[in-house]
């Protein structure tokens, strides 16, 4: 999975846009960025950047993003996706 495919994933299935950011960061959502050893996933707090988890190829970055907003789904809204088997 692509970061455009996985954008595309997350409008198929509703999710808020105000819960992430794909390509970059913004305060108070999950993120998704390129960096210079791959990719990494982030909740952007303000100034702060919090539990950063590193990835060497787009598509594990992608999954995690996708498993973390599908667990934020369920704990905020009390719906979610069925994750992938």
């Amino acid at each position: 999975m692509t970061s455009k495919e996985l954008q595309k994933y997350f409008k198929e299935h509703l999710v808020p846009s105000k819960l992430y950011k794909i390509g970059g960061h913004h305060k108070n959502r999950i993120c998704l960025d390129k960096t210079e050893n791959g990719w990494s996933v982030f909740f952007q707090d303000k100034k702060d950047r919090i539990g950063v988890t590193s990835f060497v190829d787009e598509a594990s970055a992608c999954n995690f993003m996708k498993n973390e907003l599908r667990k934020l789904m369920e704990q905020l809204y009390g719906i979610t996706w069925v994750p992938a088997r």
